[in-house]
């Protein structure tokens, strides 16, 4: 819903602001709806449309969890904004049911969440917010937003006052720092895979092209260039700081690292303990599907059919030390191979950044709030286990974060699988109540000799006896 912002938004409170209508905060309007007795809650969002990573919808590519991933489903099947009431809205429920696809492609679960977004109400899109603080006379945060046109041009100032705010501003591109000045530059052909679609044709007539990063961004990047190129010439690099180009953890129970038991177990680990941990789990987010490298495997081979090998470089365990150009058109890339202590220099054509993304800074938007915050000894925001900035006991309305806190909540923050229920954890607090029931047990694994209990979910289970020393 774009356009003019209501009266009400201006002058009466609501219950929930949220900032940002990606995924996460979409799921969170969705299940918002759903609350008995209503709750007042209103989404502003910059952009003037719902859009899902447009850059990286290949033909073909698919969610890396099953549908039943949805914005709602596994906090409330019931509700009319599943994928599966989508599929019975657009009349395509029975082709889905033959075609027996547990992972649905990308682009379908763009179009979903836009269906969604396109008829709940409560979404301004168009929105920028400013600015967030603390109004301690009237108990309530301030919530200033700038209103844009069609063209992106400032249309309108406004303010929102609410009790709760919720930010889901997501993630931004990472481009390595000896990158930066190149895909800065104008006409220099270095982009992230953020926007590949965009300048596909461009990359695909460019005579040597390089795709940074092991993951599957990168390994789908790579895999639509092999196929589009002609064998023999296809003049591809693909380069990897990790040791291998590895399959994602995909097992039953290596999943189970993103249920809400193993949140809860993570959460309640010491900050150190945490701060460890999560980049030696890398793997079981930033892997590869085992099906993609089937693929590349597969067109690889396809191409040795007739007794030479493809014009296809892949090497991990390397790192872009620097990075210039050559002449005008071309880029030297400074490569060192970690294991073996060599460097080398490589000359190409373009380079394709599939070196994922960042939480996107909100340092000046809740500059407002810093004499209020709590961080941790890093510096960072402390998360409660509830999905709650830690602010001072003076504020009285809560600041919660979607896809902000891998720090505190572990490898399961971006997953889309924990959406509803995360969405499900906030509205559970912003209401005192228990408008969505969650489940008392999620996993098979028990993660740690002692099982700390989530507020008002009892532990199952039969509980270890502690060994006293003396």
């Amino acid at each position: 819903m774009t356009g003019t912002t209501p009266q009400q938004d201006l002058d009466q409170p609501h219950d929930l602001v949220g900032v940002g209508i990606g995924p996460f905060n979409l799921s969170l309007a969705a299940l918002a709806q759903g609350v008995p007795g209503g709750l007042a809650a209103t989404f502003y969002e910059q952009r003037p449309a719902f859009h899902w990573h447009p850059g990286l919808l290949l033909d073909g590519a698919t969610l890396q969890v099953p549908f039943l991933a949805d914005l709602v489903t596994l906090a409330d099947p019931a509700s009319p904004w599943t994928f599966l009431n989508y599929l019975k809205n657009r009349e395509r429920l029975f082709p889905f049911y033959f075609a027996e696809k547990f992972h649905i492609q990308r682009a379908e679960y763009d179009a979903y969440c836009r269906w969604v977004s396109e008829r709940l109400p409560g979404l301004h899109f168009g929105h920028q917010v400013d600015s967030v603080r603390w109004n301690p006379e009237r108990r309530l945060f301030e919530v200033d937003f700038t209103q844009l046109d069609p063209d992106g041009e400032v249309e309108a100032l406004g303010r929102a006052y609410t009790r709760n705010v919720v930010l889901g501003v997501g993630t931004e591109p990472y481009v390595p720092e000896p990158l930066r000045p190149l895909a800065d530059a104008p006409g220099v052909p270095v982009i992230h895979s953020a926007d590949y679609l965009t300048h596909r044709e461009t990359l695909l007539r460019a005579g040597h092209v390089t795709v940074i990063g092991s993951g599957q961004s990168g390994a789908e990047v790579f895999l639509d260039l092999l196929r589009a190129r002609p064998a023999g010439a296809e003049r591809i690099h693909w380069l990897a700081r990790t040791e291998a180009f590895a399959p994602m953890e995909y097992s039953k129970l290596g999943l189970e690292h993103f249920t809400p038991d193993y949140t809860r177990y993570f959460h309640a680990l010491p900050e150190a303990v945490r701060g460890e941990l999560v980049p030696r789990q890398w793997q079981l987010h930033k892997g590869i599907d085992a099906d993609t490298i089937a693929a590349i495997h597969d067109e690889l081979y396809r191409r040795t059919l007739d007794g030479g090998w493809p014009d296809a470089v892949l090497t991990p365990g390397v790192r872009v030390r620097t990075a210039g150009r050559v002449a005008t058109t071309q880029v030297e890339l400074h490569l060192e191979h970690v294991q073996q202590s060599t460097r080398s220099r490589l000359t190409t054509d373009a380079v394709v950044l599939a070196t994922g993304y960042r939480e996107r800074p909100v340092d000046r938007m809740l500059a407002g709030l810093d004499p209020y915050l709590r961080h941790d000894a890093a510096g960072r925001a402390r998360v409660d286990e509830r999905y709650r900035l830690v602010l001072d006991p003076s504020v009285t309305g809560s600041v919660y974060v979607q896809n902000a806190e891998r720090h505190t909540h572990g490898v399961g923050a971006p997953d889309l699988g924990l959406a509803a229920w995360r969405s499900a954890t906030i509205l559970n607090s912003v209401t005192g109540k228990e408008p969505y029931p969650l489940p008392r047990r999620t996993a098979f694994t028990s993660f740690g000799l002692e099982t700390r209990e989530a507020p008002g979910i009892p532990a199952q289970g039969r509980k270890l006896t502690p060994l006293v020393q003396h």
